[in-house]
């Protein structure tokens, strides 16, 4: 009360003025500011990088998947109920495959047992290099959506020659380069006429040095039967067609028939990155919450340090509560200068992942702005007990404090 009777109000602070006290702190203490809030921004960075890291390579195998298609399935030899009889898929199955209502594509690969290839015929017949030599179909490019790094695929005409088509990393392991290179198999040269790009749902071919099929069959002994068929089948009759394969490649014994769906292990992949990502996250909250402590453990000595302050500024009227916001805010202020530097430095970690993996890079909105959320909860709760505190300093033992 004054002493004309009249009840005192105290001076209220607008947001310029809010502001300016609640950066007074921090402006005072550049080192301490930066290291406080180091800790908020490997947080916020790691879980922006993880989130935005998980989404890139999703979209990646997304996009991937879409190339690829999710239509295809592979028909392999299965086991025989007599342990000791070897299973082979008939001569006719891609024919009869081909036949199959809601089937588009057909083409097969036939392994050529004890046929092996060589970068030349000085090799030691031991040292394979784990290639493996088969037949193609002229349509298995087609049919797995494959295409040329260098050369052609094989057609009617080179097909029935000494011909061969490298799978991508049969032809590293070879050392070839480019068509018109010649390695050796089965007794003979052969050239080069293609190497073909990465083949994600068909990884056997990857590692394969690929025969025309009749080539195969009049030089090489190739007895016709194939050991894989891939179908291609319109997409709303994937399942259909599935459980028609095994009753239609071998009626009188379909148990004997495999069926795989080849992108089952990309979907798989994309399963095993989310769990792998929620732990990373898990990680990113460990170090969010522990740079909540170092503010909190920051503003608390900043307290201390500033009892004169505290006191000068009650004794001429602040009130508790004005106080109190003065702290918060500069704790919101601490932590969100950390979460601003988090999320571009985990924007900027995302943007490197993807620029050197070739893929286009994408980091949620929604984590950015759950990253931002999470700054101003870590820096509400870190200043809060702080703040409390420095509104119960008594003026008198404020201004007295040593």
């Amino acid at each position: 009360m004054s002493r004309d009777g009249r009840r005192l109000t105290p001076a209220r602070l607008g947001l310029p003025d809010v502001l300016q006290v609640g950066s007074a702190g921090l402006r005072g203490r550049p080192t301490r500011v930066v290291l406080s809030a180091l800790g908020i921004a490997i947080g916020i960075a790691t879980m922006i990088a993880v989130v935005g890291i998980s989404a890139t390579g999703q979209a990646a195998l997304m996009r991937e998947l879409d190339r690829l298609g999710t239509n295809m399935l592979v028909v392999r030899p299965g086991q025989s109920l007599i342990a000791e009889e070897e299973v082979k898929l008939p001569k006719n199955a891609v024919r009869t495959v081909g036949a199959i209502d809601g089937v588009e594509q057909a083409a097969a690969l036939g392994s050529l047992d004890g046929v092996h290839v060589y970068r030349s015929e000085h090799i030691p017949k031991t040292q394979t290099g784990g290639i493996a030599v088969q037949a193609a179909t002229e349509s298995l490019k087609e049919t797995l959506r494959g295409s040329m790094a260098v050369g052609t695929w094989l057609n009617k005409a080179n097909g029935r020659y000494p011909a061969v088509v490298l799978g991508h990393s049969a032809a590293k392991r070879l050392g070839i380069t480019d068509s018109g290179q010649r390695v050796w198999s089965g007794g003979r040269y052969h050239t080069v006429v293609g190497v073909l790009n990465p083949l994600p749902l068909a990884p056997e071919v990857d590692n394969s040095a690929l025969l025309g099929w009749e080539g195969a069959r009049t030089r090489l002994g190739f007895d016709g039967h194939p050991t894989a068929v891939y179908e291609r089948s319109a997409d709303d009759r994937v399942t259909a067609v599935q459980d028609l394969l095994a009753r239609t490649v071998n009626p009188q014994a379909p148990h004997e028939v495999e069926v795989s769906d080849p992108s089952e292990a990309l979907k798989a992949k994309a399963v095993s990155n989310e769990a792998f990502s929620s732990l990373l996250l898990g990680l990113g909250g460990v170090a969010l919450l522990v740079g909540g402590v170092g503010i909190a453990n920051t503003m608390i000595i900043s307290v201390l340090e500033r009892k004169h302050e505290i006191g000068l500024r009650r004794s001429f009227g602040s009130t508790r509560g004005q106080i109190r916001l003065q702290f918060v805010v500069e704790s919101l202020m601490l932590s969100g200068l950390g979460g601003l530097a988090g999320v571009g430095l985990g924007v900027l970690a995302t943007a490197v992942y993807a620029t050197t993996g070739g893929m286009p890079w994408t980091v949620p909105a929604w984590a950015m702005g759950g990253g931002a959320g999470a700054t101003l909860a870590i820096g509400s709760l870190a200043g809060l007990y702080p703040a409390v505190r420095a509104a119960r300093m008594s003026p008198t033992l404020a201004l007295h404090a040593p």
